[in-house]
């Protein structure tokens, strides 16, 4: 296939790919690459909210202080900061394009409380808050001629001088695979910004939809980038437990509005653990919900809305009321069986207040970022609103500083897709995904010891370097770019607990259960090394 050529190319269509697509519109032409549908990503099963301060009486230093506190002394003060002060006016300007936030008869916002919200803050669209934005941004998104989404297209690799048989860090824009044809092809980008989420397959039971690779982790890794903080996962406490199906995200909002947990016994557990009881931060939570699981042998605790008025349930969840309907759980009458599940990456690529990486014209935002802003553990609804913020703090960069093509672009190579598929073989390999995933779950989950990080780091090396040998061999295809990335992303969290010796917000080991280290201490790796800073 020919090389494309485009000003800037957005991996990802998510409200970071998206937002991030339509603020660079004025400046270029923008190509999105996502791995699947158009509207299928990790925003579209966001159900909380945006949080940002609009209350009254509510104030920026509340926001700020909120979220250091959830981060385990791991933030960075400088960029939430940025978040808190500048996300109020992109929230409206969601407001402004359309999403259909909640608002009260005033026309203001109908604010949620959330865990570790020492007051309510979350704007939504009840419970379907990120469908609705992603919603709303696509179909501007589509009709704006400056802007064009290459569906069911997935990145393999970021194109560097290493392409060219040179060192350096710099960023020409990626090789991309048709999905359809199987033909890998290079988009050249005068600026390519990563915006390409999470990695929460990499665990057996998560809230992310398939697509969760950590494919945007995994390519600039191998392109020289700054990983950093990957030991911290969030677990979200209360993802639906059943028997069949994926995991289902029972919304944070859900305990705000006065939800409880409960033992199977019926009995509340959560004062216990925390002085702000059910609303604890999700760190807190969801290791209080692990251990009374661990004491009984239950596989799930329940969280109980059920006081609550049945009309007031109803219309303030009605997805998870209709999904639990569907599984015969009347949620206005009955306690929801809740387990925690993979939820959240808040380590990812190490950016600046400006989202640049350390490797040049490339950025990263979003879920695939390590920005600073939420440390050791993500307070909640903080996400979507680092997307909005740190989207139009790139943009903004980037306006300041015309990109241009170079010569090296010209120079780019065509793929090399010389290999044989050997179906027989890909049969085996492919069984070194349910390997991967019940590893992580087993031994790098909620709570972890040297011994189970030890053993994880045996068994994903033997997997590192079957998937590489046999990618080297093979014409590739979509399902072995995923678990050639998913086995790297695995690599790097078992790599950065191993280093971390202490137990910190959403890393905790048994052999360090303390605090021990200066709080500021970030775990970094590149190109095989452990830097810690």
């Amino acid at each position: 296939m020919p090389k494309m050529r485009t000003d800037f190319l957005v991996i990802g269509s998510g409200i970071t790919g998206l937002f991030q697509a339509l603020k660079l519109s004025p400046y270029g032409e923008v190509i999105i690459v996502t791995k699947k549908s158009d509207y299928e990503s990790n925003t579209n099963y966001a159900q909380g909210g945006i949080a940002s301060v609009f209350a009254q009486g509510d104030k920026f230093e509340d926001h700020v202080n909120d979220t250091l506190e959830s981060g385990a002394g791991l933030c960075d003060p400088e960029a939430v900061r940025v978040l808190v002060q500048e996300g109020p006016p992109l929230v409206k300007e969601l407001l402004e394009l359309g999403v259909p936030f909640n608002l009260d008869p005033k026309g203001e916002f109908d604010l949620h409380r959330e865990g570790g919200h020492g007051t309510s803050r979350i704007v939504h669209a009840h419970d379907r808050t990120g469908r609705e934005i992603e919603k709303t941004l696509l179909e501007i998104v589509k009709s704006n001629q400056n802007i064009r989404i290459l569906e069911f297209h997935t990145v393999v690799d970021i194109i560097t001088p290493h392409h060219l048989k040179r060192k350096g860090l710099t960023c020409f824009g990626a090789y991309v695979l048709s999905n359809h044809s199987d033909e890998v092809f290079p988009i050249l980008a005068k600026k390519t910004i990563l915006a390409s989420g999470g990695a929460g397959q990499v665990y057996s039971h998560t809230t992310n939809p398939k697509i969760a690779t950590g494919d945007g982790v995994a390519s600039a890794y191998r392109a020289g980038a700054y990983i950093k903080n990957m030991e911290f996962y969030q677990f979200h406490p209360t993802s639906l437990y059943h028997d069949g199906g994926d995991s289902f995200l029972i919304s944070e909002a859900v305990r705000g509005k006065g939800g409880i947990l409960l033992t199977m016994d019926g009995e509340p557990f959560m004062k216990k653990y925390h002085p702000m009881a059910d609303l604890a931060t999700r760190d807190i939570v969801a290791r209080a919900i692990d251990a009374e699981m661990k004491k009984t042998g239950q596989p799930h605790v329940w969280l109980d809305i059920s006081h609550r008025p049945a009309s007031e349930i109803r219309e303030s969840f009605p997805s998870i009321y209709e999904r639990c309907m569907e599984l015969g759980i009347d949620i206005t009458t009955q306690p929801i069986p809740v387990v925690p599940a993979a939820h959240f990456m808040c380590g990812g690529v190490g950016t600046d207040l400006q989202g640049r990486t350390n490797i040049e014209h490339l950025y990263a935002a979003g879920e695939v970022a390590c920005t600073g802003v939420h440390g050791g553990n993500r307070l909640a609804s903080n996400s979507l609103l680092e997307c909005l913020v740190f989207s139009n703090r790139i943009a903004q960069d980037v306006a300041k500083n015309e990109p241009s093509f170079t010569q090296d672009h010209d120079l780019i190579p065509a793929w090399d897709k010389e290999g044989l598929v050997n179906t027989e073989e890909w049969v085996l390999i492919s069984h070194d995904l349910t390997e991967i995933k019940n590893t992580m779950s087993n031994y790098v989950g909620i709570v972890r010891s040297d011994l189970r990080l030890e053993r994880a780091k045996r068994r994903m090396d033997l997997i590192f370097d079957e998937v590489r040998d046999y990618y080297n061999r093979t014409i590739i295809t979509n399902p072995l770019i995923e678990l050639r990335n998913l086995v790297l992303v695995a690599e790097l969290i078992i790599r950065s607990a191993l280093t971390r010796k202490e137990s910190r917000g959403l890393h905790y080991t048994t052999d360090y259960p303390e605090n021990r280290q200066p709080s500021r201490h970030d775990t970094i790796l590149k190109n095989d090394k452990v830097l810690v800073n």
